[in-house]
């Protein structure tokens, strides 16, 4: 059956060294003055949720949704500017094992679109797996762009996919790849499969608490073939 791959990035394509957090405290410090806003765990966490967590944690009473939503846009802007620096002069990305292995075989199969689903926004992602080395294997996604929300994410990532198939997406399988129980949780409501990889905060009993189609240490873990291709 013809199959998108929406893979998470942080955690799961890669490991960024903090690379994220230290780019959104600095965001946070030089933009408001202040950094304690975003002490609170990211895992899971979209940029958009993360930021306007932060904004309201400022406490400055934004006179409108409007007024919250503008400094939210303006706020992400600013972070992408600074996570590009902070990458270009920091480094740290690295590629998880299994994933150069997982990326290969999607790509020698006929019928498998490779793509994103994470929160990560398009700017962000770019920024994070082009220093890695493998912006180029994904031609397509969900995005913080898209939603604050993560099965939002996922959902447009699924049309994305399906549209490069040239196929309705009823007639596609689905499968996420993350490494949090958030990425689990959204991959179930929109019916997708999930794969769920330990490589990030969380351990595989703690990642199977959450009933995901199959949690492994790595994508090294040939068990997960089965559900990323549907052999």
């Amino acid at each position: 059956m013809p199959t998108i791959l929406l893979f998470d990035v942080d955690g799961t394509l890669v490991t960024s060294g903090g690379v994220g957090r230290r780019a959104i405290e600095n965001a946070f410090e030089r933009r408001h003055g202040r950094r304690d806003v975003v002490s609170f765990s990211f895992a899971g966490m979209t940029d958009k949720a993360i930021v306007r967590d932060g904004l309201l944690a400022l406490d400055k009473g934004f006179a409108s949704a409007a007024a919250l939503q503008a400094e939210l846009d303006a706020t992400l802007a600013f972070y992408l500017r600074v996570l590009e620096d902070e990458v270009a002069t920091t480094g740290g990305i690295r590629v998880h094992d299994g994933i150069l292995r997982a990326l290969d075989l999607a790509e020698a199969r006929p019928g498998v679109a490779l793509g994103l689903g994470t929160g990560n926004m398009r700017e962000g992602a770019r920024i994070k797996l082009g220093h890695a080395g493998i912006c180029h294997r994904f031609t397509f996604g969900g995005f913080g762009d898209d939603s604050i929300d993560r099965p939002e994410i996922l959902a447009a990532g699924a049309r994305r996919g399906a549209a490069r198939l040239g196929l309705p997406l009823e007639a596609c399988r689905v499968v996420v790849i993350g490494d949090t129980p958030k990425d689990i949780t959204a991959a179930q409501s929109i019916g997708a499969a999930c794969v769920a990889v330990a490589t990030g905060m969380h351990s595989v009993p703690e990642l199977e608490a959450h009933a995901p189609t199959i949690a492994c240490q790595t994508l090294a873990d040939q068990r997960a073939d089965a559900v990323l291709f549907g052999d």
